[in-house]
């Protein structure tokens, strides 16, 4: 038998599998989609030992090993530290390429967010340029509630 198994040619199938799904986004989380979609305010939190302001807001600082409570509303502006452009369409792209993801430290916080810049040309984007957040006419509490970043005017 294994001699018959030898000659098999191999089949391959080319598929899509969708999968979906429901998770609990946890109380931090839970208050910055909240505070997107209520009130199109984007909050950080705030570390009370080393002062750090993470957003996305994380439970846990990574360094103090402190949980974080202190909330502080933020600016809808920041500073793109890094991108990359997609020339081709992907399942999870909300438009069409070529599409600009950038990692965007909102002004007050010391992490970054990727998120997606438009209203910009892939050759005009720089690292260090000044970006502000659009947020969606029609908000249903997920990052995308920022529709996306500009150039800042």
């Amino acid at each position: 038998m294994s001699e018959k198994l030898q000659d098999v040619e191999p089949m391959v199938y080319r598929s899509r599998i969708s999968v979906p799904y429901h998770w609990w986004a946890g109380d931090t989380a839970s208050a910055f989609f909240i505070a997107l979609r209520d009130e199109q305010k984007i909050v950080g939190i705030r570390c009370s030992e080393c002062k750090r302001v993470f957003l996305p807001p994380r439970k846990m600082c990574p360094d103090c090993y402190r949980e974080n409570s202190e909330w502080v509303e933020l600016p809808p502006t920041g500073t793109l530290r890094s991108f990359t452009v997609s020339r081709r369409k992907l399942a999870a792209q909300h438009k069409e390429p070529p599409v600009i993801y950038g990692l965007i430290q909102v002004d007050g916080a010391d992490t970054a967010l990727l998120h997606i810049l438009d209203e910009v040309k892939p050759e005009e984007v720089r690292i260090g340029m000044k970006v502000e957040a659009r947020f969606a006419e029609e908000r249903q509490g997920t990052v995308w509630d920022i529709a996306y970043f500009r150039p800042a005017s």
